[in-house]
């Protein structure tokens, strides 16, 4: 991981996605809850009794601020001294699930994996989750039943998208002749489309409520887990995203808020910077002494950089932007040095 991408993480705004920690040391059970980034767990931390909490979306670094009455941040000590759009939980405070428990919980003997629900990103035991377990459960996402019946209509989505086996759906009555499961052609036609010119264009290309019309429901119990892919397939008319704004649920159009496509993203900028080198794009205009000028001292500054970070990695340091600047300067004054060596003054 790159620690310089750490440092802009503690500095920047609301993060989209980025790794957690709660510091019990700086503030325990009791007090007011707060997250660090990794950075500042790194920096400010070190030694403490840290919880782990995986990621969090849309969250800004809290060390230092009004939260830590004892701490100031040694990265960037000046900050704002609340984080008002933060969302915290019970696993500030090292408890999880709705049993309340620690993770890992040394009185529990039961073997049981814990799954992040996509929602409130509480983590749950797959045995408190009240369904089955789906098979290839990492590449999928999980709504916890509490978070289902806070978004009751989150509910209907479930008994047409949702992952086969994990909840039974069921057909609702309709009436009349009880053989017929499903209706003729004519029927489905009048029960779908009214004829009523009263019937605007938005409610009848809203796609949750041709899902409510089809009658199509689903055991109302449990969390529910969700396929690869199931975020495009939900409604986006103006109503159905004024009602997700107003949920708080507007980043379920986004796909690439799932943690899969976060850690898939990691992975490939990881496999880009390993193979490629954007030097070779900026020579394509130069000629070949200005070529080998640059690439000598580019891959010179490349090793001397990566030398210098070497130590604060093998010391399990934090690099600052006062170290980068210092290294910076004294680039810039070993160049001076090589310059004024060079030079010959006729007599």
């Amino acid at each position: 991981m790159c620690v310089c991408v750490c440092v802009c993480v503690c500095v920047c705004g609301y993060v989209k996605r980025q790794a957690l920690y709660a510091c019990n040391t700086c503030t325990p059970k009791g007090g007011e809850a707060a997250g660090v980034c990794l950075a500042c767990s790194y920096k400010c931390h070190e030694g403490h009794d840290l919880f782990e909490l995986y990621t969090k979306r849309n969250f800004r670094c809290d060390c230092g601020n009004r939260k830590f009455t004892e701490l100031q941040c040694k990265l960037f000590p000046d900050k704002d001294e609340v984080n008002s759009l933060n969302k915290y939980s019970h696993n500030f405070f090292g408890i999880y699930c709705t049993c309340s428990r620690p993770y890992p919980d040394p009185d529990d003997q039961v073997e049981d994996e814990m799954i992040q629900c996509v929602v409130c990103e509480d983590w749950l035991h797959g045995r408190h989750l009240g369904c089955v377990v789906p098979d290839c459960v990492e590449l999928q996402e999980m709504i916890c039943e509490s978070c289902m019946n806070k978004n009751p209509f989150l509910w209907t989505y479930a008994a047409h998208l949702a992952v086969p086996g994990a909840a039974v759906p069921v057909k609702e009555e309709t009436g009349g002749d009880s053989n017929t499961d499903v209706p003729n052609k004519e029927e489905q036609v009048d029960d779908v489309i009214e004829p009523s010119c009263k019937r605007s264009r938005e409610e009848s290309s809203c796609r949750l409520k041709e899902l409510q019309e089809t009658g199509q429901k689903r055991v109302q119990s449990g969390a529910v887990f969700w396929p690869s892919a199931w975020r495009s397939k939900l409604c986006s008319c103006s109503t159905c995203q004024e009602r997700l704004s107003e949920a708080d649920l507007s980043f379920l159009f986004d796909e690439s808020d799932t943690v899969l496509a976060y850690e898939k993203k990691g992975k490939n900028n990881e496999q880009k910077e390993q193979g490629h080198d954007p030097l070779m794009s900026a020579l394509d205009n130069l000629n070949r002494v200005q070529q080998l000028e640059i690439i000598h001292g580019y891959n010179d500054m490349k090793t001397e950089l990566k030398d210098f970070l070497q130590r604060f990695a093998s010391e399990g340091k934090v690099v600052t932007p006062d170290d980068i600047r210092q290294f910076f300067e004294q680039q810039q004054s070993r160049k001076r040095r090589r310059v004024d060596a060079g030079r010959f003054y006729c007599t």
